[in-house]
């Protein structure tokens, strides 16, 4: 599995968001997520939703080997071996990796798929079909 935005689909509501920071997290705390609705403004209404693509940069610039893929295809990051140098937010070619005060280390898509399953506009899609819901 792999997490692919329509971002022509997106409304901005961020149910995504507030869906992500409670699996994480187990809060109701958007700052806390793994992905980022931002706005493609001036144009109204227009969104992008900015999501990791398990691209594995984040593991190649980690000094500590503090992330590694996992069996479903997702990279985790380890956070007991991990320093909080965040070389891997800076290596991150797709912005996808978040940071928050109240967290040690980055903020990462485990790719749990509850994002998927709660956006009301089907903007957030399994990006390993070969169909897109058009």
């Amino acid at each position: 599995m792999s997490l692919r935005s329509i971002d022509e689909r997106c409304s901005g509501c961020r149910v995504c968001e507030l869906v992500c920071g409670w699996r994480l997290f187990g809060e109701n705390n958007p700052k806390k997520s793994a992905l980022r609705v931002t706005g493609e403004f001036p144009a109204p209404g227009r969104y992008r939703v900015v999501t990791c693509d398990q691209c594995g940069e984040c593991a190649e610039a980690c000094p500590v080997g503090a992330i590694a893929l996992g069996a479903a295809g997702a990279y985790h990051l380890d956070a007991e071996l991990c320093t909080g140098c965040l070389a891997c937010v800076e290596a991150c070619p797709r912005g996808a990796l978040f940071t928050h005060p109240d967290v040690a280390q980055p903020i990462k898509c485990i790719l749990c798929g509850e994002c998927i399953e709660f956006c009301p506009r089907e903007a957030l899609l399994d990006g390993s079909r070969e169909e897109a819901r058009s």
